[in-house]
Formats: structure tokens, sequence, C-alpha cells
């Protein structure tokens, strides 16, 4: 319903990545780092100057990660550790996480401090390659 109030700390819906052109454009034209657990692809949209921008997030956990339990785990965890990470992003960026089978492992092992120290790392290394790149 329009007028009931989302629960806190959730993203809106265009705060994501959700139509497969979306994700193919941060896949084939955008930069990937990657660790044992995730690989972090990113893709400057070129809307910076807009209101309400903000890094949108995509996510792909496969079938070799688990069951659709431990997926959509893995998925509630990765959010919740984008949340806090996306704020040293560039605000125009699309970004899709890939949870690598190695990711549920963590996250059962560690939760969401090992996930989101994990993303942290590739979220690092992502905003050292942006600063590095020269002014277009």
């Amino acid at each position: 319903m329009p007028g009931l109030p989302r629960p806190s700390g959730r993203r809106p819906k265009k705060g994501r990545l959700s139509r497969s052109a979306e994700f193919e454009r941060v896949y084939r034209q955008g930069r990937s780092y990657g660790n044992r657990h995730l690989v972090l692809h990113t893709f400057p949209r070129g809307d910076a100057g807009t209101l309400e921008a903000t890094p949108r997030l995509g996510l792909s956990v496969s079938r070799k990660v688990g069951g659709a339990v431990d997926r959509n785990k893995v998925k509630r965890l990765l959010r919740e550790a984008f949340a806090t990470e996306s704020e040293r992003l560039p605000a125009d960026s699309d970004v899709v996480v890939v949870a690598r089978p190695e990711a549920l492992e963590l996250a059962e092992r560690e939760g969401l401090e090992g996930l989101r120290r994990e993303l942290a790392e590739l979220v690092d290394k992502a905003a050292a390659a942006a600063g590095q790149r020269p002014a277009a």
C-alpha cells in the first residue's frame, strides 16, 4: 500500500537494478574486482546531477551457492552490507555483486560482519581505481 512506511534499512526499488539489460551493461562495460567470496562489478551511469542519485545495487546469487533459503539469506546480508558500504562509491554508479559459492560458508560462519568486511575490501579497490582515473 502506498501509504504504509517502508521498513527501515530497505532500499527503494529505484535503488536496485532489475532489468537484464542493466545487468548486461554493468558486466560488459564496467570494471570488476574480486576476492574468494564475492565479485563486485561497477559502471558509472552518468546521472550524478540528480537529487537522489545513489549507487544502484544488483545481486547475482546462483544455485551453486545453495538452495533458495540459503540464497535468500546471502542476498539479505549482502543488501545490508551494501547499505553501509555504498556511501564510499560514486553516487552515479551501478553495482552488481556476484556471490561465489564460498559466500554461504562465510555468511554461516561470520554472518553480516564477514560479508561486510569482504564487500568493503572490494569497495576499497573500486574506490581506489576510480580515484586513479584521469578526469574526462
